[in-house]
């Protein structure tokens, strides 16, 4: 009866040679089990003198390592992914070798998946701690896979459930089931261990003395009516420090979440929220209000009740001041605002020299309103972080990015563009042939070395066992052989052949004119395009030139969007985020 893992065979065929690869993982949450046994280090290590041990070759860009993820991430998991890409078109490597089965994941369905990916690809896998090879031949197999699976993941529920049973016993305690919160100081409470030397036995919280006056002052402030951007110039004016360490000042982001946190009222909440595992990652979603943990804590109070209604009172008075009207019977709502695309040409494709977007303003411009762009960072965090308070309006601005971008795609430029790049390709062609002429030279050295010592082991044999150091000299010229063969193999030089200069510049300017005429006769449309030719942000300097202010910008672009696809816009290759 096939049990679905079985004993390793040695070698594939008399002088045969198998790449392989590696895959090490460590969860930060693993209970019962020391950093030594965890490290990936250590398990890289391992798996390398497994390989050793049956005269296997690692191949080095086939070491795969996540630490400190979870094994039932599958989507972020930046070690797993590649080990998953590497697989196509054609693996490099025979063998992945792990220490165990819940390395590849904890979540049964998904780690079955991987495994039959990884399988269906040719390569073969093996466990170290157990010395086994893992298949999917029968349907023996695929049940004990399912079993050892549920086992992995049953064994992560448990860890989850005593990890929530030793928080919830802290919580109700009043003991600090999480990581620092501006304000307070984490204080470690200390006992004498078995050995005599002080252990932690728990975490307290108490007021910090510099930190807590500042938490009071923001309420303060927001009862008095001032909003979170005024109140973040303030302390970025006054070199507070921000609450994250080496942040670029204090943002109103911050001050929000921190009039909302009940925490500066002696009131903390535990249980709120719950991790999920739904689509191979993480999520959160909220637990039922009878299931969150209240505790009463007036040590720990910042701020008074009479405080803490007044700020909330103001907040309150804002939002339905910004609350998008309902018809009859319905009730206002917030007004949407992120899940809309931006009606700014250049908000998210532009930046300031000090890292800050660019983002679109406005403000009261005489008897009209006036619209401009201008650094964020010192507009909602002051001249403290960034002194770049210029703010152009935004038609001279658009009308020069727009102008900038249409004129680099000139028939000329266009013209010499195309000469350089068929250049540099012939040029990189060149150099292709001579490494692969190099690369096959040192091959046909090699193997005539091999031969050499194949003979030399041959005569030896007739007479005695051939000495070790011959055998140790030619499994290295083989494994030498078969790297330089991969190398071969893989390389894919690029080729001018077939590329017609002529019609490639006639297409490139072609729908480079159709492109230029969306950029200045068509607003609507140019945002996207710009999207697609720019490969960066464009960064904006502040300049002075004639007495005048104005700015100075520079990006990187690529023509390559005009030759892919036959439709116009496209978004896909510009620069993300706002």
């Amino acid at each position: 009866m096939s049990t679905g893992i079985r004993a390793q065979g040695g070698r594939s065929g008399a002088g045969a040679l198998l790449f392989t690869g590696i895959y090490a993982r460590k969860s930060t949450d693993q209970v019962g089990v020391s950093d030594e046994q965890r490290s990936v280090s250590r398990q890289v290590a391992h798996a390398r003198q497994y390989a050793a041990r049956h005269g296997w070759v690692v191949h080095e860009a086939g070491v795969f390592v996540d630490d400190g993820i979870s094994g039932v991430e599958f989507v972020k998991r930046p070690g797993f992914l590649r080990l998953m890409n590497a697989l196509k078109p054609r693996p490099p490597f025979q063998v992945l070798i792990m220490s165990e089965e819940s390395r590849l994941g904890r979540e049964a369905i998904e780690t079955s998946y991987a495994l039959k990916q990884i399988l269906d690809a040719g390569v073969r896998v093996f466990y170290y701690l157990e010395d086994r090879e893992r298949t999917l031949d029968s349907a023996t197999d695929k049940v004990l896979l399912a079993v050892t699976s549920f086992a992995s993941e049953l064994e992560r529920e448990r860890a989850q459930q005593r990890t929530h049973d030793a928080l919830l016993r802290k919580a109700r305690a009043g003991h600090v089931t999480g990581g620092r919160v501006y304000g307070y100081t984490n204080v470690e409470v200390t006992a004498p261990g078995p050995d005599g030397r002080p252990t932690r036995q728990y975490v307290t919280r108490e007021l910090h003395p510099e930190q807590a006056p500042i938490v009071r002052r923001l309420f303060t402030r927001c009862a008095e009516g001032w909003g979170f951007t005024r109140i973040a110039k303030q302390l970025n004016a006054e070199g507070v420090p921000p609450p994250r360490p080496g942040a670029a000042g204090w943002a109103p982001t911050a001050i929000r979440e921190m009039l909302h946190r009940e925490d500066y009222r002696g009131r903390v909440h535990w249980n709120r929220t719950q991790k999920v595992h739904r689509g191979g990652t993480r999520g959160q979603r909220q637990r039922p209000p009878e299931e969150t943990i209240t505790l009463e804590v007036p040590e720990r109070r910042i701020v008074s009740d009479a405080l803490w209604t007044a700020a909330h009172a103001q907040l309150t008075q804002r939002r339905r001041a910004f609350a998008r009207r309902g018809g009859p019977g319905t009730p206002d709502v917030a007004a949407p605002r992120l899940d809309q695309p931006s009606p700014y040409l250049l908000s998210g494709l532009g930046r300031c020299t000090c890292g800050g977007a660019l983002i679109a303003m406005s403000r009261h411009h005489g008897r009209r309103r006036g619209y401009f762009y201008g650094c964020a960072y010192n507009w909602k965090r002051g001249p403290a972080v960034c002194r770049n308070n210029l703010h152009l309006p935004q038609a001279i601005l658009e009308a020069a990015v727009l102008e900038a971008v249409a004129a680099r795609l000139d028939p000329d430029v266009l013209a010499a563009t195309v000469t350089e790049a068929l250049r540099r390709r012939a040029a990189t062609a060149q150099h292709w042939a001579a490494h692969t002429q190099a690369l096959e030279h040192e091959r046909r050295l090699v193997h005539a070395r091999e031969q050499r010592l194949a003979e030399a082991i041959a005569q030896g044999s007739e007479t005695e066992a051939a000495p070790e150091a011959l055998l140790a000299a030619l499994r290295a010229e083989q494994a030498r052989r078969s790297a330089l063969e991969m190398q071969i193999a893989e390389m894919r030089p690029p080729s001018t052949e077939g590329l017609d200069r002529a019609g490639l510049e006639h297409q490139l300017q072609r729908r480079a004119a159709d492109v230029r005429g969306v950029l200045l006769r068509q607003r609507p449309q140019a945002r996207e395009v710009l999207r697609a030719l720019l490969v960066d942000r464009l960064t904006f300097t502040p300049v002075v030139t004639a007495g005048t202010r104005g700015y100075r910008f520079l990006g990187h672009g690529s023509y390559g969007g005009l030759l892919t696809g036959s439709t116009w816009p496209t978004t896909s290759g510009g620069p993300k985020g706002n």
